[in-house]
């Protein structure tokens, strides 16, 4: 799985899904969300994957399941 904001690479995290540009996994996004922390928490964690990276990202999973 590649794109321009997400990138899965063999060399990178074992395949993991991360942010493009980083060795963040995009799983941590969702499971920060999921334990009810603000966006704002996750950017602090991890200064790496800038705001606009992580909204494009949540916008595509969005996108990616309103299409279903």
């Amino acid at each position: 799985m590649n794109s321009t904001r997400v990138i899965s690479d063999p060399e990178i995290l074992g395949d993991t899904p991360v942010f493009v540009g980083t060795r963040v996994p995009v799983r941590i996004l969702f499971e920060h969300l999921e334990a009810g922390d603000p966006l704002e928490v996750f950017l602090e964690d991890f200064p790496s994957v800038s705001r606009e990276l992580a909204v494009q990202v949540l916008d595509d999973a969005k996108s990616h399941l309103e299409a279903f």
